[in-house]
């Protein structure tokens, strides 16, 4: 069952400020610190929530906070962002009401991380899918890229925005998010040149420097060392629990996501390291001939590699920042610049550089992320802009001075919004409506903004008139205009009553603001204001070949020279606010105040007189004022009647009607008073917080008793419990005791039974025994009497036996020498008359016998080539030795020939044939043996290329090979393939596989070759065949020994061809067509790689220079 909560329960503090008793800025402070002192950073102004920046990580903002605010009421649960941020999504999605979310708050207030938390928030709790978590990814690594490039550490934040952001979210019908939209306030551009003391230049200028690479530093010219660059302050140059080289790594990844492009990166960075390099640009003064000053540039280094970064060719800018052109209509002026003007010329362009770079930078991510369907989206914005400043000592400038115009903008919006809320909901719940006191600051934007005599027509006024204009002249004109404002004042206005008001210098003015009084110095206001850059500094930047420059510049072109005076920023800075205020009036508002307990960046540090400073000027009493006017709490039939409904017998603890009835029954029985409350259709109103708080005690009250019976029932209903769990304990412990008693008594009476049984057992056993044995041994004795006699009886046989044996024996051996006696008589006869021939025999024997045994041990291989044979031991052997030696010799070719397949033996016999024909007649026989025969070379059967070729061939080629043909003319060849079949030979194109000329094998009469080592062979045709029209073939091969072998061969075997005969000589004929041309063959020192060359000498004779071999 889910248990309903509220934010009255367990309230630390007051929860909501609108029920705070008595309302006074002290108790109001005293509220916060007690509810900060216990963790609980957020406290409500009714819809309005206030964030207490904690300064270390709280374990409130995890996915299971996500889920326990998810879709619940606004005031269902203790106050937190989440709760905020639900109610803007589910007013979106289901109301279909455009929604903004205003974050309000000093620097280090934690207005960046509240955006952040309400957009993770939106992102965790809104749909799921491919596109929908790129689009939620880009939306929220877009907050990486903007923080590198607009936040910076100041004195009072590590992370400080120094730009005022809103982003409009874009979601579809369902809730999905689709895209957005960024637009970004003035950004603190005179930041990027110099630092207040402990502040630093903005973080991208540091990630660069100490994340990027070696290789990327050296591409934009840039080294590590920070006190290298004049831009850089050095004292605030590291920063505790900031890792800038992660950082830097962090934004190219979310760059990366968002959609920016490699090169686009790249040039982001080069413009980043050409600011850099702009800033030590320094310049000395040079005299004139007409005696005055001009700049001139110190080193020209850091010039010439940012004009290289840039594409900019560098006497361009050089001159631009020596000398400014001046157009009026037809006319031209150049003056030159003196030092301090140089120095102006740079910083203004550093400053518009970086400035509209971060502008591009904006428009770049909003092409990213925008809505790729037109269709009409509904809108939740997100506002996260500077809060408003007052610094001491009169350091308020221009840029304070226009953040607080935007708050006071900002303030006159929230009260209009926040009473016209309230009106509605009277209105929608038929509550009658009371106009409401309260201050409108419409008269101070006024003041500020008066298209007539507000302070920034004024100002405009004086940027653009003729002549001599000051800081002066400037407040001479707000002392004159302004002097009678209420809200208004300085020591030199025609109003006497300031002219004695010491804390009011001369150079100063003072504006009361609805937070409070600020002193703005009048000094920087023009200069900063105007915003000019040169017109030739433009120019030279449009100049550049950097694709990027040129669009950050486009008033630069020369094409496109416009005189009018570009637009000032205070104009552009008031239109701006002008669109964003039209844009927050068309949604439903959400605010969130952001405020921080102490300057040091500490946790658990509450400075009592800080947080007071914060409170007034964010207007936060005027907030709860507002909000108390009519009725200070209202609340839903249903929630009330249930949170409220034990006061009341009649509705405890269930009531069967309508809940509005319920609760008129409920306030009437508990006698509130009727002007304390009022019905409206849906709520129920209570004007004063005593009245909710004498609810709250009520129910306290009442709780305690209803846990009092709770409690009462509940030990009543544990000791029944208790007594029948140790009754049933009992029953269960008696049970197993009897059983075990009688277990127990069973036991024995079985063991005394089971000895009475051994014992009887043990006699009756013993009895048998001693009978048995007495049986046993009378049977003994009668079996050793009877073996005793027949013992006796065996001997005596045994005796009688042996006698007639020794008898028996003695015969024999009488008779044994006998015989042998006679044997020896008759041996001894024999042995006499052939002793000789039989001792002689048997030695012949014996040697043979050791000869035959010898020989197996010592027989050579079974190689046919192995001519070893062992040594004949006697001479007399000598024929037997040779004679065995042959047939041993005979023997193995038969075995190993018997290994043979018939295509060995084919190759064999083709060996054969080959030492037959050339073996001591060519000198390239030798080289040829080892390699054996293969035949297709070419395996043209298996080569697609020859497939043509193949097919055209009617037998089975035995030969494949390339061969060139011998050109008569001069000498070379020209690559041909050779194929011999059984009845002809085929040569063909080696390129097409077109045959060239067929050759039929009766129709060759002999092949000439040469004694050498070349490849060189002839085929002659027999004169008068149709293949002998052209003459005979001159031609060479690697493989001459296998051709012509297999030629040999095969016109042998030819049934109608004749042999064919083998012409070897080192001088022969060649009949070409009707010529007969001598082939010479000679030896010749090596050339072209010891390679055999024909050369025509004559018409008559071809000379083949064949290289000599070592």
């Amino acid at each position: 069952m889910e248990v309903k909560t509220s934010l009255l329960d367990n309230m630390i503090g007051v929860g909501d400020m609108v029920l705070l008793e008595p309302l006074s800025e002290d108790s109001f402070i005293e509220n916060l610190r007690n509810r900060f002192d216990h963790n609980e950073i957020y406290t409500y102004i009714g819809s309005v929530v206030i964030s207490m920046n904690p300064y270390r990580s709280l374990p409130i903002f995890n996915p299971d906070k996500v889920e326990e605010y998810r879709n619940r009421n606004f005031y269902e649960l203790s106050p937190h962002i989440y709760a905020l941020a639900d109610e803007a999504y589910r007013s979106l999605r289901d109301q279909d009401k455009d929604q903004c979310i205003l974050i309000t708050g000093e620097s280090g207030a934690g207005k960046t991380e509240a955006s952040k938390l309400v957009m993770s928030y939106v992102a965790a709790v809104c749909g799921k899918g491919q596109e929908v978590n790129k689009v939620k990814e880009q939306l929220l690594q877009s907050n990486p890229v903007l923080e590198a490039f607009g936040n910076a550490k100041t004195v009072r934040n590590d992370n400080s925005s120094r730009f005022g952001k809103y982003m409009d979210i874009e979601f579809d019908f369902k809730g999905d998010p689709l895209g957005g939209v960024i637009s970004n306030y003035l950004l603190e551009k005179s930041r990027v040149v110099k630092q207040p003391r402990g502040e630093r230049n903005f973080h991208v200028f540091y990630q660069l420097l100490s994340g990027a690479s070696d290789d990327t530093l050296k591409k934009l010219k840039l080294d590590r060392d920070f006190s290298k660059y004049n831009y850089l302050s050095l004292d605030s140059a590291a920063v505790n629990g900031l890792d800038d080289a992660a950082n830097f790594r962090t934004v190219k990844n979310a760059m990366q996501i968002v959609g920016f492009m490699e090169d686009e990166v790249q040039s982001v960075l080069e413009l980043v390291a050409a600011v850099l390099k702009l800033g030590n640009i320094e310049f000395k003064p040079e005299s004139r001939c007409n005696g005055t000053d001009e700049s001139r540039i110190k080193d020209k280094n850091d010039l010439k590699e940012m004009c290289e970064l840039l594409g900019i060719e560098q006497s361009v800018l050089e001159r631009a920042f020596s000398y400014r052109t001046v157009e009026a209509k037809l006319e031209k002026v150049s003056t030159t610049l003196n030092v301090a003007q140089a120095y102006y010329a740079r910083d203004a362009l550093a400053k518009n550089l970086y400035s509209r770079l971060f502008s591009w930078l904006v428009t770049r991510i909003n092409e990213s992320i925008k809505a790729q369907t037109k269709a009409r989206h509904k809108v939740m914005g997100v506002l996260d802009i500077y809060g408003f400043e007052i610094f001491e000592d009169a350091e308020n400038s221009f840029e304070q001075f226009i953040i607080n115009y935007c708050n006071e903008k900002l303030q006159q919006i929230f009260i209009e919004l926040t009473l016209r809320e309230e009106q509605e909901e009277y209105i929608r719940e038929g509550i009658e409506w009371t106009n409401i006191e309260y201050f409108n600051n419409a008269i101070i934007c006024d003041l500020i903004e008066n298209h007539q005599s507000g302070i920034l027509a004024m100002l405009d006024e004086e940027c653009l008139r003729p002549g001599t204009v000051t800081d002066e002249t400037f407040l001479d004109k707000l002392n004159t205009i302004c002097a009678e404002h209420q809200h208004f004042e300085s020591r030199l206005s025609k109003n006497s009553k300031y002219i004695t008001d010491h804390s009011l210098p001369h150079t100063c003015f003072r504006i009361q603001h609805y937070a409070g009084k600020v002193l703005y110095r009048a000094e920087g206001f023009v200069d900063k204001n105007n915003d000019l850059l040169y017109r030739d500094l433009s120019q030279a930047m449009y100049k550049a070949n950097h694709s990027l420059i040129k669009q950050l510049f486009p008033e630069g072109n020369p094409a496109k020279v416009n005189l009018k005076r570009p637009p000032t920023a205070g104009f552009q800075f008031k239109a701006s606010v002008g669109t964003l205020m039209r844009n927050l009036q068309t949604k439903n508002p959400n605010y969130i105040r952001c405020i921080k307990p102490n300057d040091k960046k500490a946790s658990h540090i509450f400075t009592d007189s800080l947080v007071c400073h914060q409170v007034r000027y964010l207007g936060l009493m005027e907030n709860v004022r507002v909000r108390r006017a009519g009725y200070a709490f209202r609340q839903a039939y249903e929630p009330c009647l249930e949170r409220y409904k034990m006061l009341c017998k009649r509705t405890w603890p269930h009531w069967s009607g309508p809940a509005r009835e319920g609760v008129e029954v409920l306030m009437a029985d508990l006698k509130v008073p009727a002007e304390e409350f009022s019905y409206g259709r849906s709520k129920i109103f209570i004007r004063n917080p005593r009245s909710l708080f004498f609810l709250e005690e009520r129910r306290r009250q009442c709780l305690q008793n209803l846990a009092t019976l709770i409690q009462k029932i509940y030990r009543g209903w544990k000791c029944r419990t208790h007594f029948l769990l140790l009754k049933k304990s009992q029953i269960v412990v008696s049970a197993w005791y009897r059983r075990y008693a009688q277990q127990k008594k069973y036991k024995k009476i079985k063991s005394a039974t089971t000895v009475v049984q051994s014992y009887t057992r043990g006699w009756q056993a013993r009895k048998l025994l001693r009978e048995l044995k007495y049986q046993k041994r009378c049977k003994e004795a009668v079996t050793t009497i009877a073996a005793f006699w027949h013992g006796t009886q065996a001997r005596r046989e045994l005796k009688r036996l042996k006698e007639e044996a020794r008898r028996k024996h003695a015969v024999a051996v009488i008779w044994a020498y006998w015989q042998g006696l006679k044997v020896r008589r008759e041996y001894r006869k024999f042995f006499r008359a052939n002793a000789g021939k039989k001792i002689y025999d048997f030695t012949i024997q014996r040697i043979m016998q050791k000869y035959f045994l010898g020989l197996k041990s010592t027989l050579p291989s079974m190689s046919p080539i192995d001519k070893s044979w062992p040594a004949r031991p006697y001479l007399f052997l000598d024929g037997v030795h040779t004679e065995l030696r042959t047939v041993f010799h005979h023997w193995r070719c038969k075995k190993y020939r018997s290994q043979f397949t018939e295509e060995k033996k084919a190759v064999y016999e083709e060996k054969l044939e080959a030492s037959e024909i050339f073996k001591d007649k060519k000198a390239l026989y030798p080289s040829s043996v080892s390699q054996p025969f293969r035949g297709d070379y070419l395996e043209i059967s298996k080569n697609p290329k020859y497939q043509k070729l193949n097919s055209a061939m009617e037998e089975k080629v035995l030969l494949a090979d390339v061969v060139n043909k011998i050109n008569r003319a001069n000498g070379k060849g020209t690559a041909r393939i050779f194929l011999l079949t059984k009845n002809s030979v085929v040569l063909a194109d080696q390129k097409t596989g077109q045959v060239k000329a067929s050759v039929p094998l009766p129709d060759l009469t002999s092949v000439s070759v040469s004694t050498q080592s070349d490849g060189f062979f002839a085929l002659k045709l027999k004169e008068g065949s149709a293949s002998a029209i052209k003459g005979d073939f001159l031609l060479s091969s690697e493989h001459l020994i296998e051709i012509i072998t297999k030629l040999h061969r095969t016109g042998a075997t030819a049934a109608d061809s004749e042999q064919l005969n083998i012409d070897i000589s080192d001088e022969f004929l060649v009949q070409f067509k009707h010529d007969k041309v001598c082939v010479k063959f000679i030896q010749g020192a090596p050339k072209n790689g010891n390679s055999v060359s024909c050369k025509r000498k004559n018409n008559r004779l071809l000379e083949v220079s064949v290289p000599t071999t070592a």
